[in-house]
């Protein structure tokens, strides 16, 4: 009999990327944001009282603030990150996003493979850059060990990877089996072997599928001797063949930790690589009257115009603008009256003005750590949807 053995929990599986387009579509308001962003890599009792003390510090500031505004707000972000600070819930996480407050009354947490910087802040709109940039870091990818027999795959969210599920041809009996859409796969294997049992690589290749239909996973990374996976790559199908970002040399008996490790490794080697060169192509397009701007001038203008396509942004990037409260458009710090509508405009900082404008038009965001060309013209360049005019 064949046996399917999986783990006994998934991934974490909030679509963290469409809860930031969300946030990031948040209309501003008399009420205010509470963006509180944490490192919870709990090493010991000191840095769970670190965070214990940080969060009471914050609120204690924003209370006396805000004259009582915001009492049910912080009530929430204190109760939760008491529940954090605990252990309670996301024991395993790096980092942890919160956000409450504004018109439609938030009440949001989004927890993350990726530590943050530990800060809290108080706004019309959500603070958005910490997590753009934690998700740069944080690939959505399928892992998948295989051999002649066996397979092992991994679901790696921005949560973090799920449990191992391991597929196997043998004559052994299951000991643990787990119901709803792993044991839909599990049997669908079952099945795929007893009728075909020398088309293994078909099998796996079907539940290779489905795993990364049920998580949108965006990439693949095969694991195993070379061989096996010249082979194996003849049986995926031509859908997500293009998502396989590469291949690590493994081992049957490394654990799947050091697979995931050694996959997520290669993948951000790759995304590095691709976004180099991509920024690379926007600047010489900008240069040329392209489909591209570069420099905060033109870039704002495009963010303006709900041209944006792809933001690309140095990490490093901070400086004061303005932007409209009533055509929302965003300038330079000069002048405080609107150049599009006439009204007054209010001081904000304009990397996280942009990046809040790209996501609630639907753009992408790439928040870029080291890259020459983009600090020559200023630290802020983007693919646009259409020529300049």
């Amino acid at each position: 009999m064949d046996n399917m053995a999986a783990g006994t929990a998934a991934p974490h599986t909030v679509d963290v990327t469409a809860r930031l387009q969300m946030l990031a579509r948040t209309t501003p308001g008399m009420a205010p944001i509470i963006s509180v962003y944490l490192d919870t890599r709990w090493s010991d009792e000191h840095q769970r009282e670190r965070v214990r003390i940080f969060l009471k510090n914050e609120i204690r500031k924003a209370a006396a603030m805000s004259v009582g505004q915001l009492e049910a707000d912080l009530a929430w972000i204190a109760a939760e990150g008491e529940r954090l600070v605990g252990q309670e819930v996301h024991p395993e996480i790096s980092g942890v996003g919160m956000f409450a407050g504004g018109p439609s009354r938030l009440r949001e947490v989004l927890p993350l493979a990726v530590p943050f910087s530990d800060s809290f802040t108080v706004a019309s709109t959500p603070r958005l850059r910490p997590l753009v940039t934690a998700l740069g870091e944080a690939p959505r990818a399928a892992v998948l060990f295989v051999d002649s027999e066996s397979a092992r795959l991994v679901a790696v969210t921005e949560g973090g990877p799920g449990d191992e599920i391991t597929l196997e041809a043998t004559d052994v009996i299951g000991q643990h089996r787990r119901g709803g859409w792993l044991l839909l796969l599990q049997s669908r294997y079952q099945r795929h072997i007893h009728v075909h049992r020398a088309r293994h690589f078909d099998a796996v290749a079907a539940a290779l599928t489905d795993l990364v239909d049920h998580y949108g996973l965006r990439a693949i990374v095969l694991a195993g001797e070379p061989r096996n996976l010249a082979v194996f790559r003849a049986h995926v199908p031509p859908r997500l063949s293009g998502r396989i970002a590469g291949e690590v040399a493994a081992a049957g008996y490394e654990p799947s930790s050091v697979l995931v490790e050694r996959a997520l490794t290669l993948i951000r080697h790759r995304m590095a690589g691709g976004l180099a060169a991509a920024l690379d192509t926007v600047l010489v397009d900008a240069e040329g009257g392209g489909r591209a701007a570069a420099g905060a001038e033109a870039t704002i203008d495009a963010v303006n115009r709900g041209a944006v396509d792809r933001l690309y942004l140095l990490r490093s990037y901070e400086e004061e603008g303005r932007a409209c409260p009533s055509c929302q458009a965003l300038q330079g710090i000069a002048g405080g009256v609107c150049r599009w509508c006439g009204a007054a405009t209010g001081v904000i900082e304009l990397g996280e003005g942009m990046v809040q404008r790209v996501l609630a038009a639907s753009g992408d965001v790439a928040s870029v750590e080291t890259h020459a060309g983009l600090e020559r013209v200023g630290g802020v360049a983007a693919l646009l949807r259409y020529p300049p005019r």
